[in-house]
């Protein structure tokens, strides 16, 4: 007598039903994205894209061409590194990973089919059985609750790599735009010593000059030129860094503009004596903190509950004998803690746990002294470059100008006058830089309320090699 083969039927039936029961979430990678987005056009006020299709990439591209049509500011600039920067769309990326994998460890496993022939003379044995993971089962919310904290954590990470690029772009935009408003300063001072040398090479051989004062402005020349040569390096240099932050290239290049020099200074500094309160309250990195040791929370009561109970297994089987009426049951299968309690697998819980409780506290500290020397930074900058365009200029204008009527009343030469003009080119390069180091700490303080501080955080280092090659020229004379 033959069995009975398990029929098609009665298997998908039965699967198809385990599909329904499980609930399967979907793939949706774009609702990952959109808290990104919400986020950028809270913290930046700025609009944040992610391209997934060529056709998305080339209207990203159309719109960086347009805000490339006009003159560049600081934040316009910050907008085209979020649409153009290849290295944070790289970065976009992983969620659609992280969301493929999160439907993936929400999903219920898949049920195992066994099916098994054994004959002995004329005896013929068929047994089916089903079989499914039931502790899988039985913790599937756990592993869905850890898997979406997960997936939150990768959303808070490219948060504040969002805030990195921004800021990046920003504090680039400041740097470059200093260097070139100091390259054209550095053109103007060797004109004029161009103009002085000549003047006094034209005295000297009709001896109305000695050799001394020959040597002094030819030297002065020779400065200026070298002035020129460092200010010129240093603004290919900082425009190729704005380049690589804004992601530029190709035809992009070309586009490239930026303003004739920096924007005046606000009327009054910011007044923000709750820097602390407010980095606390806004800042990815202590919210990640926090989320961290909620995950390791959670990680730590499913590792409890399942300390000794680690493999279950609930099975359904049917052994069918031409000699023997069908037999039906179940199977039931754990694994015994005779060897493993699980107390070490708990014992790692909580070490996470609490390593995760104090490295939140050492975020929070962190931020909250990035938060007040960005402060104080911003407050130092805006009283120096203040003080250069209120004090510091005026008087040597005022210098100025009485050297000049000196000079037309025949009391002084034109020498003295050149001297006296050569005297403000070292106050002039330096209330640039002043002037530039504040906005660069306007945007660490801005970066300092939102997220952990990068290479970016030091205005003042950033500035102290550029800004004095301007006023090199003026040295010793």
């Amino acid at each position: 007598m033959k069995s009975k083969p398990l029929k098609p039927a009665t298997v998908c039936a039965t699967l198809l039903s385990l599909a329904l029961l499980s609930g399967c979430a979907s793939l949706n990678p774009q609702a990952r994205f959109e808290p990104l987005q919400a986020q950028s056009q809270k913290l930046l006020q700025q609009d944040l894209q992610w391209a997934r299709t060529p056709e998305q990439r080339a209207a990203l591209d159309a719109r960086v061409t347009e805000l490339l049509s006009a003159p560049l500011t600081a934040e316009r600039a910050v907008q085209v590194a979020l649409l153009n920067h290849r290295g944070l769309q790289a970065q976009l990326h992983q969620l659609g990973i992280a969301d493929a994998a999160w439907v993936q460890a929400t999903r219920w496993p898949n049920p195992g089919l066994s099916l098994g022939r054994m004959k002995r003379g004329e005896e013929l044995e068929i047994e089916r059985s089903l079989h499914l993971n039931l502790m899988a089962w039985l913790t599937s919310s756990g592993r869905g609750r850890a898997a979406d904290l997960e997936l939150q954590a990768l959303q808070r990470n490219l948060g504040q790599e969002v805030l990195k690029v921004a800021a990046e772009a920003r504090h680039a935009y400041w740097v470059a735009l200093g260097a070139q408003q100091l390259q054209q300063y550095s053109q103007q001072v060797l004109e004029a010593a161009q103009a002085g040398a000549e003047l006094a090479q034209r005295m000297s051989q009709v001896g109305n000059l000695n050799k001394l004062k020959l040597a002094r402005e030819q030297s002065f020349y020779a400065d200026a030129a070298l002035a020129l040569a460092q200010a010129e390096m240093a603004s290919i240099s900082s425009r190729e860094g704005l380049i690589r932050a804004l992601g530029l290239w190709g035809e992009q290049l070309a586009l490239l503009k930026l303003p004739a020099r920096l924007p005046e200074l606000p009327a009054q500094a910011l007044n923000q004596p709750d820097v602390e309160r407010i980095a606390i309250t806004q800042r990815l990195d202590v919210q990640e903190a926090k989320k961290a040791a909620e995950a390791s929370a959670a990680h730590m009561g499913l590792t409890r509950s399942t300390r000794f109970i680690n493999v279950l297994e609930l099975g359904l089987a049917s052994n069918r004998s031409n000699h023997e009426a069908t037999q039906t049951g179940f199977e039931l299968s754990l694994e015994l803690p005779l060897f493993d309690w699980g107390e070490a697998r708990v014992a790692h819980a909580e070490s996470r746990y609490l390593q995760a409780l104090e490295r939140t506290a050492h975020i929070a500290i962190t931020a909250r002294s990035e938060a007040r020397e960005a402060y104080a930074q911003y407050r130092a900058a805006f009283d120096i470059a203040r003080h250069y365009r209120d004090e510091v200029l005026p008087l040597r204008k005022r210098i100025s100008d009485e050297n000049l009527l000196l000079y037309n009343g025949m009391f002084i030469g034109t020498f003295e006058l050149l001297a006296d003009a050569r005297a403000q080119i070292s106050a002039v390069a330096a209330a640039i830089a002043a002037q530039r180091d504040f906005f660069l700490a306007e945007a660490t303080l801005q970066q300092a309320l939102i997220g952990p501080i990068g290479s970016p955080a030091a205005p003042r280092s950033a500035s102290s090699s550029s800004s004095s090659s301007a006023a090199d020229a003026s040295g010793g004379h």
